[in-house]
This record gives C-alpha cells, sequence and structure tokens, in this order.
C-alpha cells in the first residue's frame, strides 16, 4: 500500500442522534441556508424524509444521502434514523462516513440511541462533532447535558484524540448555532466553517484502482437497480467496464450505463467521479450491500458490511380466511416471498428463513417497530396477507437457554413508579437504578427479556397516563429468566359467517370490549373483542332481536353502543396470542384464530389436555 492521501475537496458527514432530537429538522437548516434552493422558493419541512410513513410517524426510517457545498467543499450529508429498531440503517450508513455529528437535545440529554449510535461511530473510528440542539427549551439545561456526553465517551471507551471533540450549541428549528450560550448566533454558517475546519477529507491511496463499497441499492424504471456507495480508491468513467465482487469472491461482469452525484437532494450525472465521494452507480442488475465493485485488472474486496444479529422473528403467511382475496392485489404467497426477499437486498439487518413445509415464511430483525413497518409497506403496496405474533430468537450455549436482554430507560412521575415495577417484575425485569429528581420525576433502569417488552409500550402509556417516556438498549444474551404470562385477558371469537348486529354487539359488551362494529363482515374463528377474563369465548354477533306482534314499554328503545378504539397495525401485532393471526389488507385490519373452525380448536385443546395429564402423571 502507498502512501494515504485526503481529498480535501469533499467532507462525509453523518449525523446521529437518539430519535427526536432534530436530526433531519437541521439538515432542512442547512439546505435552506447553502444555496440548495432559491430565495422564495417553497419547500416542504423534514425534506429528507421522503416516505409516506416517515411524514405520518414523524420519523426517520431509511438512511438518506445528500449534499452541501460550501466554500468550495461539498459535504457529502447522511441522515440517519434515531429509533433502535433501525440501528441497521445507521450501522450502514456509518460506513460512507470519514467523520459524525452527535446531536443531542438540550434537555433529554444522551439517550440509549444516543449511545448505540456513538459506539458505532467510535469503533468505527469516525472524528466526532457534537451539537446540542433545541438550547430555546425552557427546561433546557445544556451544561449538565454536555457534562453527561463527556461521561458517555470515557464509558465507550473514547481515545484521547476522540475526547477532544468540538462542541457548538444550536436551534435547528430556527437555524441558528452558536460556539457558545452567551452569543446570540444568526445561522448556520458557524456549523458548516467547523465541519470543514474540524473534519478531514476522505483517505485514499493514489496507487490503487477503482474501488467501491456498495452501501445502499435503489431502483430507476429507466435504468434498473442502483449502487450507491462511497468511492475508496481509484476514480471511474462512465460506460467503462468493471466488476462486482460478491460473497465468497464470487465475481460479475457490468458496465458503468451511468454515474450520477448527489447535488441537494437531486442527482446529477457525471462523466468521472472523484475518490472519497459518494456516487450512484447504474449497470448492474444482481448487485447485493456489502459488495465491491472494482477494476477488471486488479479485483480487490473491501471488508463486507457487518451489521448487529436479529433478535425478533415474525411468521408471514397468507390470508386463508372467508374474506381472502377482496382487498388485495397481491394474495399468493409466491408474492409475498418475492416482495421480502426484495426488502432483505434493501435493508441489511432482515433475514428470511424458509422452512420445508413452504407456507410460511419466517422473518427475521430488529424489534416489533420494523417489522410494523415493512408489514404496513407491503399493505399499502397491495399485498393481503397474515402475520403472527412477534417471537424473540434464542439462542443455546453450553447445553442452556439464551434470551436477548434490553437495558430499559424510564422517566416518569414519582407516583406511577409502584405501577411500573409491578408490571416489569412480573415480566420478569430487574430493577437496577432508580433516581428521583427534585421536580417529582423518577428515572428508573430496568434490565428486561425482549420478549416482556413486545406490547408492554401501550401498557406502559396507559399505566403513566401518557405522561412516561420509554427507552431501550439492547445489552446482549442471558439465561433465560422463565416463564410468564404475555396476556391475562381472553378473546371473543364470532361461531359464524355474516353481519355483526348492533343488537348482538350490545349485549356483548359486558363480556369485554368489542373491535368491531354493526355492518361489519364477521367469520367463524374472528377476534371481535378482548375477553375480560383469561379464556376465549365463541359468541354469535350476528343474532338479531327476535320480532313478535307482542308490545312492552321500552321494547323499540334506541341500541347505543359504546365507541370503539380504531385498531391499529401495531396494536394488533401486540394484542394476539401465539395461536392468533393479524389479517392484514389494504383496507382493513381484523384479527383471527390460526385454526378458524371452533369445533377443531375444541378438539385441540383436549388433546393437549389429555396430553399434559400423562406428563403430569
Amino acid at each position: 500500500m502507498g502512501n494515504l492521501v485526503r481529498n480535501d475537496k469533499i467532507r462525509n458527514v453523518a449525523i446521529i442522534a437518539h430519535v427526536d432530537h432534530g436530526k433531519t429538522t437541521l439538515v432542512d437548516a442547512m439546505f435552506k441556508q447553502s444555496g440548495v434552493f432559491r430565495e422564495g422558493e417553497i419547500v416542504n419541512d423534514r425534506i429528507m424524509d421522503n416516505m409516506d410513513l416517515e411524514r405520518e410517524r414523524g420519523i426517520t426510517i431509511a438512511a438518506k444521502n445528500c449534499s452541501v457545498v460550501w466554500k468550495g467543499v461539498k459535504i457529502n450529508i447522511i441522515d440517519t434514523p434515531g429509533h433502535a429498531d433501525f440501528g441497521g440503517e445507521v450501522e450502514r450508513a456509518l460506513f460512507m462516513a470519514d467523520s459524525a455529528i452527535l446531536l443531542v437535545d438540550a434537555s433529554e440529554g444522551p439517550l440509549p440511541q444516543t449511545r448505540f449510535v456513538l459506539r458505532k461511530a467510535l469503533e468505527a473510528k469516525l472524528q466526532i462533532m457534537v451539537v446540542i440542539n433545541k438550547i430555546d427549551r425552557k427546561d433546557a439545561r445544556p451544561q449538565e447535558v454536555l457534562n453527561e456526553i463527556g461521561n458517555l465517551f470515557i464509558d465507550l471507551g473514547a481515545d484521547d484524540e476522540q475526547l477532544d471533540f468540538p462542541v457548538l450549541y444550536a436551534i435547528g428549528r430556527d437555524g441558528i448555532a452558536q460556539e457558545t450560550l452567551e452569543e446570540k448566533g444568526e445561522n448556520l454558517h458557524i456549523l458548516m466553517d467547523k465541519i470543514i475546519e474540524f473534519t478531514k477529507g476522505p483517505l485514499y491511496d493514489p496507487e490503487q484502482p477503482f474501488q467501491m463499497l456498495v452501501t445502499d441499492l435503489s431502483y430507476n424504471d429507466y435504468l434498473g437497480r442502483l449502487a450507491i456507495g462511497k468511492v475508496v480508491n481509484g476514480s471511474v468513467h462512465c460506460n467503462e467496464s468493471l466488476v462486482c465482487i460478491k460473497e465468497n469472491d464470487v465475481q460479475a461482469r457490468l458496465k458503468v450505463s451511468k454515474l450520477q452525484l448527489y447535488q441537494g437532494v437531486k442527482l446529477v450525472d457525471a462523466e468521472i467521479v472523484e475518490p472519497g465521494d459518494i456516487v450512484i452507480l447504474a449497470g448492474i442488475e444482481d448487485v447485493h450491500i456489502g459488495d465491491t465493485v472494482a477494476t477488471i485488472d486488479q479485483p480487490v474486496a473491501l471488508p463486507r458490511i457487518k451489521v448487529d444479529e436479529p433478535t425478533v422473528s415474525m411468521v408471514f403467511t397468507i390470508n386463508n380466511g372467508p374474506l381472502a382475496g377482496k382487498d388485495g392485489k397481491y394474495v399468493q404467497l409466491r408474492k409475498i416471498k418475492e416482495r421480502l426477499h426484495k426488502e432483505t437486498l434493501m435493508n441489511v439487518s432482515i433475514r428470511l428463513e424458509e422452512p420445508e413445509t413452504n407456507d410460511y415464511v419466517i422473518v427475521k430483525g430488529r424489534g416489533e417497530l420494523q417489522m410494523a413497518i415493512i408489514v404496513e409497506q407491503m399493505r399499502r403496496e397491495g399485498f393481503e396477507l397474515c402475520v403472527g405474533r412477534p417471537t424473540v430468537i434464542y439462542k443455546e450455549i453450553d447445553g442452556k437457554k439464551y434470551e436477548p436482554i434490553e437495558h430499559v430507560y424510564i422517566e416518569c412521575h414519582e407516583m406511577f413508579t409502584g405501577i411500573v415495577t409491578e408490571k416489569l417484575s412480573a415480566r420478569k425485569g430487574r430493577m437496577i437504578n432508580l433516581v428521583n429528581s427534585a421536580n417529582e420525576r423518577a428515572f428508573m433502569e430496568f434490565t428486561v427479556p425482549s420478549r416482556g417488552l413486545i406490547g408492554y409500550r401501550d401498557q406502559f402509556l396507559t399505566d403513566t397516563k401518557g405522561t412516561g417516556t420509554l427507552n431501550t438498549l439492547f445489552e446482549g444474551y442471558e439465561e433465560y429468566r422463565g416463564n410468564f404470562p404475555v396476556r391475562f385477558t381472553g378473546s371473543i371469537v364470532s361461531d359464524r359467517q355474516g353481519e355483526a348486529i348492533a343488537y348482538a354487539l350490545f349485549n356483548l359488551e359486558p363480556r369485554g370490549e368489542l373491535f368491531i362494529t354493526p355492518g361489519m363482515p364477521v367469520y367463524e374463528g374472528m377476534i371481535i373483542g378482548e375477553h375480560s377474563k383469561d379464556l376465549d369465548i365463541d359468541v354469535n354477533p350476528c343474532k338479531a332481536k327476535k320480532l313478535t306482534n307482542m308490545r312492552a314499554a321500552g321494547k323499540d328503545d334506541a341500541v347505543t353502543l359504546t365507541p370503539i378504539k380504531p385498531m391499529t397495525l401495531e396494536r394488533a401485532i401486540h394484542f394476539i396470542n401465539e395461536d392468533e393471526l393479524v389479517e392484514v389488507t389494504p383496507n382493513s385490519l381484523r384479527l383471527r384464530k390460526t385454526v378458524l373452525s371452533a369445533a377443531l380448536r375444541h378438539a385441540m385443546r383436549g388433546k393437549e389436555y389429555m396430553e399434559s395429564l400423562k406428563e403430569n402423571s
């Protein structure tokens, strides 16, 4: 290897932070102040969040690239997700970066995902700049937060050079940054000056031929599949012949049909690209994230991208209910498999497992939110399918069963500490820290099995009356902590097909909470409500009022039903038991039993009961 040289015309910067700390809003302000948009041009807020789901939920789901030019230097910006379930996107994005801006809320301080993204950035030996955002909040405590950030760097084993990080204070929403708390900033010029001054350009070896690591994939109707990545060494021209090096050093030839670079949020054509720049390359169909694109003469592979292992799995299967095929455009298992396989190409943290029976697919990922996002995307694309309850992935070490454990950070009012501790203890959680602050807020830390948190977040918000915050960080695997009940209620199950009648639902209301309204189609095995007792009951929601020629006072009173809470995909996934499924179609969500026939379910329960008696005798 020759002497390494820096390309000082380019800076590759990743913006990393916990969810809701203002990454995408800060990027918006950088666009506006660097001349990406003309004066007076009307643009949307949160430009980088271009997916419908991202705009609806207010979170970033996928890492995205853009660029700004400041004082003749091109700054490639990588906007990363802040939610723990999309950690794979952060790990993938950091392979393109040479430095990172750690954004921290001036009130909340470093939270679990801050620790996760900072640990990954330090492991990648990136230069870190710290920006303390939202200093205009009434409860801002920037000096204390800075001390907490320093302690976090030390906890994560940062070296002396990494500990000497520059700090800026910002109000991202207003597009203001400043070096001290006393001065009043007017714009973000100081931030972009600091990026050029503090961070260094990407290193490359001038003697090495072209090498590019594929870190993202896209698709264009005219150009086909697009490979996105950072040029590590060398340069490439349009129409040049190259080779793609896959896993196990398998090589595939390609011809570069088009080269594109980021200019703001748009793509522009290029004839040649420099080392260190982030490039979009067209001309190869069979490419995966982690592959290396190199020259034919010297095909040298770069180290592949490695991300943390998945911890949660979920079953995806066809909809075989009586109402199947009425809403969806794609209903076959083959189509579902193709769509999920496409997801694994774009998302490095997703894995697929196809059992020998070939009647369902197991999808493995980082968390139930990530799974819910995939299901929601498929639903909007016209797919009709059924999904099971998320289950954690166990490991066997030295003949013992191990399970994933989460470090849970909770902030709530002191009056709710009892109920939170009680609920988490029932789920095999262990308290490791409790601090009461002066403003009657309590900060608690627990280690809880990942399976204990599935469906708990909704309960937590109810228990704390919506005032508590819960954040998690994957801690590792520990020995299995034992069984505990997932749900303390049963299901109200329809015993026949038809349309729900108000009279029948009115008489079922005392049994528990209903999920359906009059006129909705039902079928045998469909779950229409939550039973208040810990057992399932089969009911007739289609029973009409018997008509007679006898009249009595109050006989014709109108039936008034309690309004139902709309069923969301996350709520449905959290509610179901192991023997239940969520039926997802483009226009509706239904809960159902895996085995629809009431008689067959009754026979299976009897068989299980007899087997348990034999085992105990």
